[in-house]
């Protein structure tokens, strides 16, 4: 299903408030909360690391991050980094969002899971979201670490085990076949039975090491159509609206609107998307008021000529979701079904 009953009718309620009542044009659907850079592996894809080591030994203060969540008053929250589990007061963090009942998503890499599980407790409200790129020899290259794919699955059974929502966060790149994107989602889906799974095609982010494989738009929309066909997109508990899939595949195209998971880091709210950095500010408000959001997206930077990620296109996708009733309705049979037609 796109996401549990409880979390949908909480983000409609939002939407609507937002749009109808309160009528404004921009706001938060998610916050990407970065409470640290540091991480205890070396992605190829990832930039985070590349911070100097004085930036990568600092730690977001627990009222700092709780603070920033409220005042964008986004009802979700995606706390990533670095890795999460290495901030020492992580589970503050989580306890203190998740009792103002925010949905909290602790985006790991799973290394630190089993150890820090006891710090948690399930929740309604709360998810791991543990991010597998491959089976065990395309994840293992992927974080430049052997073991870390056999750790993962152990630490997803784990939490599962004890009652907590496990997620997935799967990055596909231009190695990536439709195979090995059925491969691990089926394993995903179906051996490890994990709540929901989320998709993403690796954007070419400027401070990531490796720069050679990141999908173009159409590799993407190949790979996804490829993927996706023989029912596969029906059957996967894939964490995405039915529209978002759909412009995976190319069957309809959006403008991007980052401003609706803003980024909040060490640095503060990041200019225009987690992906890219052109500057920050200390407010969310200031974020969407004084960046030019028109000067963004495919067609206008050149930074996003191939980009399709989830953090710019699922909010657009969600919004033409609830502007529409017959798309509303399709949504809302997804949820209730588990279909991604």
């Amino acid at each position: 299903m796109a996401m549990p009953l409880r979390q949908t009718i909480r983000v409609g309620t939002y939407l609507f408030e937002q749009k109808t009542i309160r009528r404004r044009e921009k706001f938060p659907l998610i916050v990407e909360l970065e409470p640290l850079f540091a991480c205890n592996l070396k992605c190829e894809g990832c930039g985070k690391i590349q911070h100097p080591a004085g930036v990568l030994k600092q730690r977001m203060p627990v009222a700092q991050a709780v603070g920033a969540v409220l005042e964008s008053g986004a009802p979700m929250v995606s706390i990533a980094g670095g890795e999460p589990l290495m901030h020492p007061q992580i589970d503050e963090i989580v306890r203190q969002l998740v009792e103002r009942k925010k949905f909290v998503f602790l985006c790991t890499n799973a290394l630190l899971m089993r150890k820090k599980l006891d710090l948690f407790q399930p929740s309604p409200y709360f998810a791991f979201a543990v991010h597998i790129d491959g089976l065990r020899e395309r994840h293992d290259a992927s974080v430049a670490k052997e073991g870390v794919f056999d750790e993962a699955v152990e630490a997803i059974k784990e939490a599962k085990r004890r009652g907590f929502r496990v997620t997935t966060n799967s990055t596909f790149f231009n190695t990536d076949t439709p195979q090995t994107v059925v491969e691990v989602l089926n394993y995903l889906n179906d051996e490890l039975q994990v709540d929901e799974m989320m998709i993403s095609p690796a954007y070419a982010y400027e401070k990531a090491p490796d720069q050679e494989h990141f999908l173009g738009v159409e590799q993407t929309r190949e790979l996804f159509r490829k993927a996706f066909s023989g029912g596969n997109r029906q059957r996967w508990r894939l964490n995405h609206s039915p529209l978002f899939l759909d412009f995976l595949e190319g069957k309809i195209d959006f403008q991007c609107t980052a401003w609706a998971i803003p980024n909040y880091s060490l640095f503060g709210w990041q200019r225009p998307c987690y992906l890219m950095s052109d500057g920050y500010v200390p407010t969310y408000r200031q974020l969407v008021e004084e960046t030019d959001w028109d000067k963004y997206g495919r067609g206008k930077d050149p930074r996003c000529a191939n980009c399709m990620a989830h953090c710019g296109y699922e909010p657009t996708a969600v919004l033409a979701t609830t502007s529409s009733l017959k798309e509303s309705l399709r949504a809302a049979r997804a949820t209730v079904s588990g279909s991604h037609k």
